[in-house]
């Protein structure tokens, strides 16, 4: 196999945020000297860098400690257990600051944070959180979260993955796909039904006999994050790794919004880099001897940009506040995830158009991002999904069951 040869981009990250109406003072001192440090860690140690990773479909394995050493590893966990202790609020921001330098690096963090870490913690034994979540939230061991099915997407509960209870152990197995970190992931949060049908989590690490994790390669998104299969061929899975806390559909679905909440932070990161990047282009394009700046079409892009980029920030913090007082439920998520995602897909795109040719180069980030984004849109709940869930919400009526 050939080696990669990484290319360090000489340009210099000078990204100092998006804030048109002084959102930072609905923040702390705390929350903005956190998301100060996320973003010197993203412009130090991914910035440099993610092109030439996404270029080359690389995951660089080196970035899982360093994720840990700088804390962005399940920052909402106790610190008892290796977390941060962290509210959400501080979390959204370092989902924000990591996401504006790559989808993938973002997809890396918050897998680990919110599907493995958070499941653990809050469904876990206490044996299995000493054991786990320490390692878990210093790099040591990464960990990947296996729920979605070749057959079953957006309807989880139809999952076949299952197994078995031998008397000293479990027998599982199953497939499941389409699992960021599964290829490099030393153990995998596994939900699979009993005997009796029942859904439980169960804690599978790499090694187990008849445990493979074959790599998703040729694609066009996400090309810095690992992403593949769990494969499960009569696992023999120890019964002190299945997760006792809590049973059904439940659980998986509660990680699934916290992690779906850090998406509607994650992507404003996004938008906020394609929105930089195309009003600096803007302001040094020029054509008809003048600017595209001082064009009303360019203006219109750029001032729509930031209006939506705004009203995402707001719609985040304020779900952020309703996760601290325990009040956000699953359509509030809902709604910051699927509006959010789409506000930054959108601004990817008409950034994409101010750079004109030179935005499908790897010279700026619009193309990467608007690539990583159409992963964003469809996984964690597609969405339409999302939009179906509001519309239960309002109706009464469930119109995907």
């Amino acid at each position: 196999m050939q080696a990669i040869e990484i290319q360090k981009s000489q340009k210099q990250d000078t990204f100092e945020g998006v804030d048109f109406l002084d959102i930072d003072d609905l923040l702390t001192e705390e929350h903005q000297l956190i998301r100060s440090s996320i973003r010197d860690f993203v412009k130090k140690e991914i910035s440099p860098y993610i092109e030439s990773w996404a270029q080359n479909a690389y995951f660089p394995e080196s970035i899982v400690k360093k994720f840990g050493e700088v804390g962005a590893f399940g920052p909402q966990i106790p610190e008892e257990y290796g977390g941060g202790g962290l509210d959400y609020i501080s979390y959204g921001l370092i989902m924000q600051e990591i996401e504006r330098g790559d989808s993938g690096m973002r997809s890396t963090a918050s897998v680990q944070g919110s599907l493995v870490m958070y499941p653990i913690y809050k469904f876990g034994s206490e044996e299995q959180r000493k054991k786990y979540l320490p390692k878990l939230a210093s790099g040591e061991m990464l960990g990947c979260f296996g729920l979605t099915e070749p057959d079953h997407g957006s309807n989880p509960s139809g999952m076949v993955t299952n197994f078995k209870d031998m008397g000293d152990h479990y027998l599982l197995n199953g497939a499941k796909m389409w699992i960021s970190n599964a290829p490099k992931a030393d153990i995998a949060v596994v939900w699979a039904k009993n005997e009796e049908g029942r859904i439980h989590g169960l804690i599978v690490e790499r090694g187990m006999e008849g445990f493979s994790t074959p790599e998703t390669h040729n694609k066009w998104s996400l090309r810095a994050s690992c992403t593949g299969e769990l494969v499960f061929d009569n696992v023999k899975v120890p019964k002190e790794n299945l997760l006792p806390g809590k049973s059904g559909l439940g659980p998986p679905l509660m990680c699934l919004d916290s992690a779906r909440y850090g998406i509607a932070w994650g992507v404003i990161g996004a938008a906020m880099d394609c929105y930089e990047s195309a009003r600096k282009y803007a302001a040094e394009r020029i054509q008809f001897d003048k600017p595209i700046a001082s064009f009303q079409l360019v203006q219109k892009k750029l001032s729509e940009m930031l209006t939506e980029i705004t009203k995402a920030q707001l719609l985040a913090w304020k779900v952020g506040k309703m996760m601290n007082e325990g009040k956000a439920k699953t359509v509030h998520i809902s709604m910051a995830k699927r509006n959010n995602v789409e506000m930054a897909l959108n601004i990817a795109r008409e950034a994409r158009q101010i750079h004109g040719g030179m935005g499908i180069t790897g010279e700026y980030p619009i193309m990467r991002h608007m690539m990583n984004l159409e992963s964003v849109i469809t996984y964690e709940g597609t969405h339409d999904i999302h939009l179906l869930i509001l519309g239960n919400e309002i109706t009464g009526i469930p119109a995907f069951k």
